[in-house]
């Protein structure tokens, strides 16, 4: 057994007990107090350099190596979710109606145990750690952290992250260049008519038959505004108006996300957003109606460099050995790491956390969702292998 999988192994049972620790007292975006002073405390303990809070609750903290040179910023995220916990696990959470139902926890104990072991090892490192533990993920927490300044001071030139995941089996990691999740985009849509009566819908401009045309029509963005070869998605999760079936409402609201695997800027080459404000507002001009579309809670699509994935897969298959699997990876979900990829290059890895032995089948954000904890460790490993590499 090599050094690392030894450290591993010592420090496997603690980081479990604490991530069931955190998983008992899940917390929502903005609200990690108990978390991050849990988080904060445990890196002053380790004697790190400027441990400190950015963005209300979240946390980062500096590993100065034996040698100077490039930092590279490893990331965890905090916050739950407001779901309430079906898992049936002992360890289940006790605040009602909030739920750590994507794993955060289990990041977060996997990079607070990660700092501890790199602490010990830190006179090999060539260069520097800043460990950052996110909050509020799940509505873009990673820009707030960077328009504070956390990837300066020292600037951060790559970085490296996690993902547990339940639907890849234990025991497979996926790190793959390119855009592996996706850009995505929030948007509501205002569509304002002229109120009336149903029995004459001629003396009304009916918003309820715009928005409709709109639910529809605005499916063409994909079929033929861009690339077919180039995943995306724009669904439609929300839609309301009108009180009463013989009135006509003067406005509708709907809600929705655009998703995309490419580059989704305004100056890019398919620009989606310039693209589906057209067709919103032509859709609705069509019916004599008004619309207005806003965007909001924003984020690139998260893509790894490939000199860092490459470094990634190395890592990878020196945890996995023989009776592991590295396999491809797309997801259309979004992930907020997105914000550090676009800025320096990065590598991210969805290490598999699924298993029917564990009951771990569920999706994530689901109710009865779980992990298989043994995915703890091999995250673990894959971290310290892939910060001991490039810090080589």
């Amino acid at each position: 057994m090599d050094e690392i999988k030894k450290l591993v192994l010592e420090a496997t049972a603690e980081m479990v007990a604490l991530r069931r620790d955190l998983h008992e007292h899940p917390e929502l975006g903005y609200q990690e107090e108990r978390t991050a002073s849990l988080v904060e405390s445990a890196l002053k303990s380790l004697g790190l350099a400027d441990v400190r809070r950015v963005t209300k609750t979240g946390v980062s903290a500096l590993l100065e190596g034996g040698e100077s040179g490039p930092v590279l910023l490893l990331r965890a995220d905090l916050d739950a979710l407001p779901v309430d916990e079906d898992s049936g696990v002992p360890f289940a959470s006790k605040n009602p109606g909030v739920m750590h139902a994507c794993a955060h926890d289990g990041h977060t104990a996997i990079l607070l145990t990660a700092a501890k072991i790199l602490s010990g090892l830190k006179g090999r490192l060539k260069g520097s750690i800043k460990f950052v533990f996110e909050p509020n993920e799940e509505e873009v927490g990673a820009l707030a952290m960077i328009e504070e300044g956390v990837m300066e001071n020292p600037k951060v030139e790559a970085a490296a992250g996690l993902h547990l995941w339940a639907p890849l089996p234990l025991g497979r990691i996926a790190v793959d260049p390119g855009a592996c999740w996706a850009g995505m985009d929030h948007f509501t849509i205002k569509v304002r008519g002229k109120g009336g009566h149903t029995a004459a819908p001629h003396t009304a401009v009916d918003p309820i038959l715009a928005a409709a045309h709109i639910v529809t029509g605005v499916q063409v963005l994909q079929s033929r505004e861009l690339d077919p070869f180039l995943a995306s998605s724009l669904v439609f999760g929300r839609i309301s108006g009108g009180k009463a079936a013989n009135i006509i409402p003067d406005e509708v609201e709907l809600e929705g996300t655009i998703r995309y695997l490419f580059d989704g800027s305004d100056d890019g080459p398919y620009k989606p957003r310039v693209r589906l404000k057209k067709l919103v507002e032509s859709l609705a001009a069509a019916y004599r109606a008004e619309a207005e579309i806003n965007f909001y809670c924003s984020q690139p699509s998260l893509e790894n460099d490939p000199a860092m994935c490459e470094i990634g897969r190395e890592a990878a298959r020196e945890v996995l050995g023989e009776n592991g699997s590295l396999v491809p990876f797309l997801n259309l979900g979004g992930e907020d790491f997105s914000e550090f990829s676009a800025r320096v290059p990065s590598v991210f890895a969805m290490i598999g956390a699924g298993s029917e032995k564990s009951g771990a089948v569920y999706p994530h954000h689901h109710p009865k969702f779980r992990i298989d904890e043994d995915s703890l460790a091999i995250g673990l490993e894959w971290i310290l292998r892939t910060a001991l590499k490039f810090l080589a």
